[in-house]
């Protein structure tokens, strides 16, 4: 009887943390860019996983922000948002103890098409275009 008291204690004790940490964020924040990756994964706990590419000037490398998503509305608006600029709006929830809630530390809770800065379009508009790449000569018959 002791050994069953013990493990409900345990197990209640896991529950209480895991209720904390996914109830209790250590940071919010907004991240803007373009969502080149979103797919519902995994074998037994199905979760939306997502990659934002953040580009600050035209040129530069892109920065990559890793995330998670666990209602499905929000995955829904992600999935009629891609190919167009967003602004994720994200809490980031530390020592979650599986991946069955989510593979990284930062849950999209809303999502919104945000319009390009004009500095930003001009910028990219201003880029010039890329020339088509010519096959190489044929070899010389022998």
């Amino acid at each position: 009887m002791r050994i069953f008291s013990v493990l409900a204690l345990l197990l209640a004790l896991f529950g209480g943390y895991t209720w904390l940490v996914l109830n209790w964020s250590y940071s919010t924040g907004e991240r803007a860019g373009y969502v080149q990756k979103f797919s519902n994964k995994g074998w037994f706990c199905k979760t939306w996983e997502g990659e934002l590419a953040m580009v600050t000037m035209p040129g530069t490398l892109t920065e990559k922000f890793e995330f998670s998503v666990r209602d499905e509305k929000v995955a829904q608006k992600l999935n009629e948002s891609m190919g167009q600029r967003v602004s994720l709006h994200y809490a980031q929830h530390i020592g979650v103890p599986t991946s069955c809630f989510g593979e990284t530390q930062y849950y999209v809770s809303d999502v919104r098409v945000v319009e390009m800065p004009d500095a930003e379009r001009r910028a990219f508009e201003a880029l010039p275009a890329v020339p088509a790449v010519a096959p190489p000569p044929a070899a010389p018959a022998q």
